[in-house]
């Protein structure tokens, strides 16, 4: 999951940057914050940890318990005493340490909370990953899922946002009843409201009998759009309606009907973009966006990419009867180059076209057919030759190349994220002197 997060909340400047610099050379990754206000301002759920001094200008230390219930709170203060450690710990606190603290007792107590406070992973059905995003989401999905909030995913064609859908409606109050499903963009602008809304016999030419739209069918349950940006303006003012007050027409019909309906919505578009060009409601886009889950692209994931192509590997398999194959080394370096365009169902279907091509018990890399002319190879990598690893390419391209070009330049080059270069150049113990580039 990548290095743990701890945000520091102290008002004493020299205290707080002596422990943000103890902290981060102890491996974690660490954000500040003078007072309780300024803690606000971060997304607080992504911190395994929260170290904060008991009296801070304004709210006191353990006001950030209630703020952020689900993270534990170490409290900190050079007022010690029985009361105050007592007070602190009834009020959720998991520890209190006193000031001023051995830097060696306060790694062991930040180390104990850490590994017993980790939250489960509950495993989403049908979704693999370890990497930080995934996990984040994975842990998202669990707290939103039971209320009836609407949710937004986004993510790239090909990134599972369907799966996404599919276990929020599970673990939701609407389980018991089905989820209805309806992609927006395989639907004519012609019939969509119909088959939305519903209609009345005669509304329009064709409609010889009443029909029941989706939202009424959706009743009592979850309604998942999928590809929400392709909706038409008039079916998303109807759509508003339905979220504003509850209420659904059919086309043709004078009287409203209420509706109950839990609305996930899914795009790989920009919505906010499509709103500045009038293309979508802004209203609707507000009402849309309560909860956002982000999925990642495939080529983002690190080391779940090789693991999911594993897991389909042994799922195809098991599927034609095959005895377990496995990656030729050549093919598990070409499945990390590649960046995968059409992301999970990419790599699905290539694995299973290989599977049942395969005459032996390793599956070489021309079975993947995968074109290494596309757009899913970045032209400006060099590939990478047979007797050269992954990690020593990665090496020898980053040394080669750090002089002239900036983080940016070289995670482009590489065709990985920012976040992806910086993990593997601490995971091969090759940190960049910023002083060799300006703004890298």
């Amino acid at each position: 999951m990548g290095r743990k997060k701890i945000l520091i909340i102290e008002d004493e400047v020299v205290i707080r940057s002596s422990l943000l610099k103890f902290l981060t050379k102890q491996g974690f990754k660490t954000s500040e914050a003078g007072s309780i206000d300024e803690a606000k301002s971060f997304d607080l759920d992504q911190f395994s940890l929260i170290i904060t001094d008991l009296r801070l200008p304004g709210p006191i230390g353990t006001d950030i318990i209630q703020i952020a219930p689900r993270v534990p709170v170490l409290v900190m203060t050079s007022y010690a005493s029985v009361d105050s450690a007592v007070d602190a710990m009834k009020l959720g606190a998991v520890d209190y340490i006193a000031k001023p603290f051995d830097y060696d007792d306060l790694l062991t107590t930040v180390n104990e909370i850490i590994e017993n406070s980790a939250p489960e992973i509950v495993p989403i059905a049908g979704m693999l990953g370890n990497c930080e995003d995934m996990l984040v989401l994975f842990n998202r999905i669990n707290k939103v899922a039971p209320t009836d909030t609407n949710v937004l995913i986004v993510g790239e064609s090909g990134t599972g946002k369907e799966l996404v859908a599919k276990a929020l409606h599970q673990r939701s109050q609407q389980a018991g009843q089905e989820m209805i499903s309806l992609n927006c963009a395989a639907i004519p602008d012609t019939l969509i409201e119909s088959e939305l809304f519903g209609h009345e016999k005669g509304a329009f030419t064709g409609a010889t009998a009443r029909r029941l739209g989706l939202v009424e069918a959706a009743d009592g349950g979850t309604l998942f759009l999928d590809e929400i940006g392709e909706l038409p303006l008039e079916a998303q003012a109807r759509l508003l309606r339905v979220l504003q007050g509850g209420e659904v027409r059919r086309v043709g019909a004078v009287e409203t009907l209420n509706v109950s309906v839990r609305l996930i919505a899914a795009t790989h578009r920009n919505l906010k973009e499509l709103t500045r060009q009038g293309a979508f409601r802004e209203d609707l886009y507000y009402r849309l966006n309560v909860v956002k889950l982000i999925l990642p692209p495939l080529r983002e994931r690190g080391e779940d990419l090789l693991a999911l192509a594993e897991h389909f590997l042994k799922l195809n398999c098991d599927k034609i009867g095959k005895p377990c194959l496995s990656f030729s080394d050549e093919s598990s370096q070409l499945i990390q180059q590649y960046r995968w365009p059409g992301n999970i169902r990419e790599l699905q279907n290539a694995i299973q076209r290989a599977v049942i091509l395969c005459e032996h018990a390793i599956i070489p890399p021309d079975l993947l057919a995968i074109d290494m002319e596309g757009p899913g190879v970045n032209p400006d990598v060099e590939s990478i030759p047979e007797d050269l690893s992954l990690e020593d390419y990665f090496l020898k391209f980053v040394l080669a190349n750090q002089e002239r070009m900036t983080e940016t330049e070289l995670a482009q080059k590489l065709g990985i994220s920012r976040k992806t270069l910086y993990e593997k150049r601490q995971k091969l113990d090759v940190p960049r002197e910023r002083s060799k580039k300006r703004g890298s």
